[in-house]
Protein backbone atom coordinates (compact mmCIF):
# COMPACT_ATOMS: atom_id res chain seq x y z
CA UNK A 1 0.00 0.00 0.00
CA UNK A 2 1.14 3.46 -1.19
CA UNK A 3 2.01 5.73 1.58
CA UNK A 4 -0.72 8.81 1.73
CA UNK A 5 -0.09 12.53 1.21
CA UNK A 6 -0.81 14.94 3.45
CA UNK A 7 -1.60 18.61 1.87
CA UNK A 8 -2.01 21.19 3.98
CA UNK A 9 -3.93 24.52 2.13
CA UNK A 10 -3.47 27.95 4.12
CA UNK A 11 -3.92 31.62 4.01
CA UNK A 12 -0.52 33.00 2.91
CA UNK A 13 -2.29 36.64 3.22
CA UNK A 14 -3.58 35.89 6.74
CA UNK A 15 -0.04 35.00 7.92
CA UNK A 16 -0.29 30.97 8.27
CA UNK A 17 2.69 30.22 6.41
CA UNK A 18 4.58 30.17 9.44
CA UNK A 19 1.80 27.67 11.35
CA UNK A 20 1.56 25.81 8.34
CA UNK A 21 5.22 24.88 8.77
CA UNK A 22 5.55 23.82 12.19
CA UNK A 23 2.59 21.36 11.61
CA UNK A 24 4.05 20.09 8.75
CA UNK A 25 7.89 19.29 10.82
CA UNK A 26 5.22 17.80 13.56
CA UNK A 27 3.66 15.70 10.98
CA UNK A 28 7.14 14.79 9.53
CA UNK A 29 8.38 13.86 12.41
CA UNK A 30 5.57 11.72 13.66
CA UNK A 31 4.56 10.07 11.05
CA UNK A 32 8.06 9.57 9.33
CA UNK A 33 7.35 5.35 7.95
CA UNK A 34 3.42 6.49 7.81
CA UNK A 35 3.22 9.58 4.86
CA UNK A 36 4.82 10.26 1.79
CA UNK A 37 5.37 13.86 1.85
CA UNK A 38 3.43 17.32 3.86
CA UNK A 39 2.78 19.60 0.70
CA UNK A 40 1.80 23.36 1.92
CA UNK A 41 -0.12 24.79 -0.77
CA UNK A 42 -1.02 28.72 -0.23
CA UNK A 43 -4.45 29.54 -1.14
CA UNK A 44 -5.45 32.23 -3.37
CA UNK A 45 -8.92 32.68 -1.11
CA UNK A 46 -8.52 34.46 1.98
CA UNK A 47 -9.23 32.82 5.47
CA UNK A 48 -8.36 28.94 4.21
CA UNK A 49 -6.77 26.42 6.66
CA UNK A 50 -7.55 22.69 5.71
CA UNK A 51 -5.70 19.49 5.98
CA UNK A 52 -6.23 16.53 3.59
CA UNK A 53 -4.80 12.92 4.02
CA UNK A 54 -4.94 10.56 0.59
CA UNK A 55 -7.28 13.30 -0.53
CA UNK A 56 -9.75 12.54 2.51
CA UNK A 57 -10.63 16.23 4.09
CA UNK A 58 -9.95 15.83 7.87
CA UNK A 59 -9.39 19.14 9.05
CA UNK A 60 -11.35 22.63 7.94
CA UNK A 61 -10.51 25.97 10.30
CA UNK A 62 -14.04 27.69 8.74
CA UNK A 63 -16.37 24.75 9.48
CA UNK A 64 -14.66 24.01 12.95
CA UNK A 65 -14.14 27.71 13.83
CA UNK A 66 -10.60 27.25 15.14
CA UNK A 67 -7.77 26.04 14.05
CA UNK A 68 -6.37 22.32 15.19
CA UNK A 69 -4.16 21.71 18.46
CA UNK A 70 -0.93 19.72 17.21
CA UNK A 71 -2.48 16.95 18.91
CA UNK A 72 -5.87 16.97 17.95
CA UNK A 73 -4.37 17.19 14.12
CA UNK A 74 -2.06 13.90 14.61
CA UNK A 75 -4.87 11.73 16.50
CA UNK A 76 -6.84 12.66 13.24
CA UNK A 77 -3.59 11.82 11.05
CA UNK A 78 -3.29 8.43 13.01
CA UNK A 79 -7.07 7.24 12.20
CA UNK A 80 -6.46 7.47 8.65
CA UNK A 81 -2.55 6.34 8.21
CA UNK A 82 -1.95 3.58 10.92
CA UNK A 83 -4.85 3.54 13.50
CA UNK A 84 -2.80 1.19 16.19
CA UNK A 85 -0.03 3.73 15.94
CA UNK A 86 1.01 4.82 19.54
CA UNK A 87 1.18 8.84 19.97
CA UNK A 88 2.82 8.75 23.49
CA UNK A 89 1.37 11.59 25.13
CA UNK A 90 -0.71 13.31 22.09
CA UNK A 91 -2.96 10.14 22.65
CA UNK A 92 -3.64 11.12 26.36
CA UNK A 93 -7.66 12.95 25.64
Amino acid sequence: MEKPLVDITYCPKCGWMLRSAYMAQEILSTFVDDVKCVTLIPSETSGVFTVHVGGKLIFDRKQKQRFPEIKELKQLIRDEVNPTKNLGHSDVR
